[in-house]
């Protein structure tokens, strides 16, 4: 499986940054979608990306993005990547901001693959990959906005994969078990790869993304050698 262009959405440091450096190894062209793009300066520099200010809960900015990429051809393989999380007790959460949550893990994901799916079906080919996490298998206290939206996420997953796959798509659902390594979030020194390297997961997503059609994945978990399942 070949792929010419890529477009990452909910961009920015970690997971985002390891898959555009994936990606532009292997000589893809990557855009990159975020609320803020100031962030991605430097690794549009490195890796040639170009940068796009989107909402991704907003129908109408998630068009827009795509009707942009089209100039230079819509992409064939799309990450989403994007999350709202809100944590805390249930008779605490605000409506508004756990509304925010649901609209960004869950209908974002639909708006962008439904204009990924538009464009790759005449086509009969292309892949969506969707960033899942545990709270989509496993709902936990005080994550119940999380969980709802995540949950979500993996149900639209399985529906699209069912749907798309047999023309030529593939769709993945990456459930993301554990907290990712970061400099904000190394690990501990008596706990070497207690949390996931981000390119470590990127080249899990490479080897789903590249399967042969007899042998597709739709759903795969990464985790680390100490996580509890």
């Amino acid at each position: 499986m070949s792929y010419r262009r890529a477009l990452i959405v909910g961009a920015g440091p970690g997971l985002s940054a390891s898959l555009a450096r994936r990606f532009a190894r292997e000589g893809i062209a990557v855009a990159l979608a975020a609320r803020r793009t100031d962030r991605l300066t430097a690794l549009c520099a490195e890796t040639g990306a170009s940068a796009h200010e989107c909402d991704a809960a907003d129908p109408a900015a998630v068009a827009s993005l795509f009707a942009a990429l089209d100039a230079q051809g819509p992409p064939d393989l799309v990450v989403y990547n994007a999350s709202g999380r809100t944590r805390g007790p249930i008779a605490d959460l605000d409506p508004a901001e756990v509304q925010r949550g649901l609209q960004v893990s869950a209908f974002g994901a639909f708006l962008v693959a439904q204009q990924a799916a538009r464009r790759m079906l005449p086509n009969g080919h292309g892949a969506i990959a969707l960033t899942g996490a545990t709270a989509g298998v496993k709902g936990f206290a005080l994550s119940a906005a999380f969980a709802m939206g995540k949950f979500a996420l993996r149900g639209l997953a399985q529906s699209l994969a069912r749907e798309l796959a047999p023309r030529g798509i593939h769709v993945v659902h990456v459930v993301i078990d554990g907290g990712i390594r970061a400099e904000h979030y190394p690990d501990p020194p008596d706990r070497p790869d207690s949390t996931l390297d981000p390119d470590a997961i990127a080249d899990t997503y490479w080897h789903i993304l590249t399967q042969h059609r007899s042998a597709w994945t739709w759903e795969i978990e990464v985790r680390p050698w100490v996580e509890r399942f």
